[in-house]
């Protein structure tokens, strides 16, 4: 059901350009369309439903291009608009300067969407590869398990910790050994409280198991997932995780895209580049800053690159020879792993790209 509609100027509705700006909540959508020249021609709430979305675009008229937030309803929304306009974009709202200034409502958001969208000020987030849906959904339900997982392990340690009881290595989540450290619980509240944590472990572990036969299962009808596993300790999880959460290369024209969307990118800072030397325009010799890694990236795919070059540092292989290498040379050891951590995201994009077998030779030829 269409709650609200105002109409500018109707004449333009029938201009061949629209922008539209699409402010999501969980019961109501604001609406604003604009024409190519940045003309106001329709402002309208919509009820958060396929029905009444669909029947909203169904009167437009013309080239149509909408933008909303990245969010909870991106997905559904971008796959309901896709077959229906010319040009869906799921936008970063991190990166819209236009949304932090000024007054904030449902309104104004959409209008500033709006605008932004017609002059191509959006960061767009990456929606688009549907025959991947199965796997990035369990890739986000083990991922998922396994933090929660973690969580449960932490709070049992720190039962014990809250009672000076040293409960160091893995012996204290063992079934084999559960007895003996409820046993050191002298408080019955205390120990209640770890057998119910207990329970929980056993009960993610469980899932755990199940997820990741699913994810494995579902990952061999990729083909692509074969390939990334003969890099050295990538593996069959991450090399299934690898395939979910990129999707497709095509994302990415070189390694440099691909290193910061992993968050393995520099962020620098420099000002006064340049000066005048005898009447001739020179490059200053000022140091340029390092700022560290940059922050708004795939927390998942940093975790599973770094972790990938974690290993490769400290087992013996091809990439552990790198990595030395590159130590030799006098790298400190956290950087030479954020090199091998970008080898390694080199390497998966070059043979998913390439299609290409992992090759020993070319890696010693690069890193001589």
């Amino acid at each position: 059901m269409i709650v609200h509609i105002m109409t500018y100027e109707r004449n333009t509705l029938m201009n061949s350009e629209k922008y539209i700006g699409l402010d999501v909540h969980q019961a109501t959508i604001s609406v604003a369309v604009m024409d190519s020249t940045g003309k106001l021609v329709m402002e309208s709430i919509l009820e958060t439903k396929a029905t009444t979305i669909l029947e909203f675009f169904a009167g437009l008229r013309g080239t149509l291009s909408v933008t909303f937030e990245e969010g909870t309803w991106a997905a559904w929304l971008y796959d309901l608009l896709k077959p229906r306009v010319a040009k869906p974009v799921v936008c970063n709202p991190r990166k819209i300067a236009l949304l932090k200034d000024g007054n904030k409502s449902d309104r104004i958001d959409a209008r500033k969407l709006a605008e932004s969208l017609r002059t191509n000020q959006l960061k767009p987030v990456y929606h688009g590869e549907n025959g991947m849906r199965m796997l990035r959904e369990l890739s986000r339900s083990y991922l998922t398990i396994v933090k929660d997982l973690s969580r449960v392990m932490n709070r049992l340690k720190a039962v014990y910790r809250s009672w000076a009881i040293p409960c160091a290595g893995r012996d204290v989540y063992y079934t084999r050994h559960r007895a003996e450290w409820l046993g050191k619980l002298q408080e019955a509240g205390v120990r209640r409280r770890a057998e119910q944590l207990y329970q929980q472990l056993d009960m993610l572990q469980h899932l755990r198991l199940q997820e990741r036969r699913e994810l494995l299962a579902e990952s061999r009808k990729h083909p692509i997932t074969a390939r990334l596993r003969q890099i050295p300790f990538l593996g069959p999880i991450r090399s299934a995780l690898a395939v979910a959460l990129i999707q497709t290369p095509d994302r990415f024209r070189s390694k440099r895209q691909l290193w910061a969307y992993s968050g393995l990118a520099l962020e620098t800072r420099t000002s006064g580049e340049y000066r005048y030397v005898d009447g001739q325009v020179r490059r200053s010799k000022k140091q340029i800053c390092v700022r560290g890694l940059n922050k708004d990236h795939n927390h998942h795919l940093k975790d599973l690159f770094k972790g990938a070059a974690t290993m490769a540092s400290v087992r013996p292989g091809p990439l552990q020879e790198f990595y030395q290498a590159a130590l030799a040379k006098g790298t400190k050891p956290t950087m030479a792993r954020l090199t091998l951590a970008r080898k390694i995201a080199a390497i998966t994009l070059t043979l998913w790209k390439k299609g290409e077998s992992f090759d020993v030779e070319k890696l010693k030829l690069q890193a001589a």
